[in-house]
């Protein structure tokens, strides 16, 4: 199902980079999220394994590498030197099912282990519909092609810039290539990338992304939870020096976010990203962020990238617009709209082990609560140091 290194999304690549750099001693476990309760079929494990088992075989082409070096300056030789050394380890993955319930973790160094969480994610949901008999006619195709146009042309009428962030939760590859096909067809000026790499180079955009939550969890551990996010915004600008400048705001939710987040970061960062929580409230709250500490908001932009719909984008749209600038990733909307329901599942960082240290459970504390993950008491010990009560 995976014949590329770069089936993955970007912020992968631009966070593998950053660990490499700054911490890479530290070890990371991950866990298989099953929020749906989805009830797997039998033989399902038995499946993703021979998958995971066969990326072993995958590598950076010379091809790809000089996509990366062209198209990512500030990806330095070195990085790119030790990406195409680079082998996916399958011993890292322990899959187990237990009737219908499947258990996946990953473990080992930071630096190695980041690439799996994607593409993990993409396999699950696309043996999900194979192994459930789901398929796709020739008229789907074409109604998935038509969809796209549809939405991507609606966006477009509205002057707004529209990345497509779906391949995690996919319906298959052949979808997804699809998708951003059309998009690239139909989009013009309103399509600008994909986060997806080898679609970004098959199709001639631009690769889109930044980081993710784990980049200020690992930080939460190493550090504490009262200095991580601006710690993990000064080693990020440390590394790329004023490239890639969206920030992640809701790793420990955006109000402790906005506390780290002063005129020196306001400043350096191009913008910020929304993942969790009522769109308007966020945009309302950043828009006044930057009015305190004097930055016209229309000089920054918020990506939008949660759980997006054409008509979540126009409510946010006729908010911001004349406001602020902003952008939108859209994810499954994308690439898994088509008559089924699509999984409810992540993969996250649940444990970190800086380096010098033992094991520590990582957590993330959403804008929505029922989206915290994490153990338990350290959650509770993470709200306490930031000053959020028990709730």
């Amino acid at each position: 199902m995976l014949t590329s290194l770069l089936d993955n999304d970007f912020y992968k690549i631009t966070m593998q980079n950053a660990v490499i750099k700054r911490f890479p001693y530290a070890h990371a476990r991950y866990a298989f999220i099953n929020r749906g309760e989805h009830a797997f079929p039998e033989g399902f494990g038995e499946a993703l394994r021979g998958e995971v088992d066969r990326m072993a075989t995958l590598r950076l082409s010379d091809e790809e590498k000089r996509y990366l070096q062209t198209t990512c300056p500030y990806l330095d030789p070195t990085y790119l030197d030790f990406l195409a050394g680079f082998r996916y380890d399958p011993s890292e993955v322990t899959i187990e099912q237990q009737g219908s319930e499947l258990s996946v973790v990953m473990e080992g160094p930071w630096y190695r282990t980041i690439l799996w969480e994607v593409p993990l994610m993409a396999l699950i949901s696309e043996l999900w519909y194979q192994l459930r008999g789901v398929s796709v006619s020739e008229d789907d195709e074409a109604l998935i092609e038509q969809r796209t146009r549809e939405k991507i042309e609606l966006y477009r009428q509205h002057g707004l810039k529209i990345a497509e962030f779906g391949t995690r939760r996919r319906f298959s590859f052949a979808v997804h290539d699809r998708v951003v096909k059309a998009l690239r067809h139909y989009g013009g000026e309103a399509f600008s990338g994909t986060s997806n790499v080898l679609l970004a180079m098959r199709h001639g955009v631009k690769p889109i992304g930044t980081h993710a939550h784990e980049w200020f969890m690992f930080h939460g551990a190493r550090f504490g939870f009262k200095m991580a996010n601006s710690l993990a915004l000064e080693h990020w600008v440390d590394v790329y020096r004023g490239d890639l400048g969206i920030a992640l705001t809701d790793t420990f939710t955006t109000r402790a976010f906005f506390e780290s987040f002063d005129k020196k970061f306001a400043k350096l960062f191009d913008g910020v990203r929304h993942d969790s929580g009522d769109p308007i409230e966020f945009a309302d709250a950043t828009i006044a962020h930057y009015q305190r500490l004097g930055i016209n908001p229309l000089s920054k932009t918020i990506i939008f990238s949660d759980a997006l719909t054409p008509e979540k984008v126009e409510r946010i749209r006729a908010f911001c617009q004349g406001r602020i600038g902003m952008a939108f990733g859209i994810g499954t909307n994308f690439t898994n709209d088509i008559g089924v329901a699509p999984m409810n599942m992540v993969i996250k960082m649940v444990e970190a082990r800086p380096e010098g240290q033992g094991w520590l459970p990582v957590v993330k504390l959403s804008d929505v609560p029922t989206k915290n993950t994490g153990d338990p008491e350290m959650i509770a010990l993470a709200k306490k140091v930031l000053s959020m009560g028990s709730s």
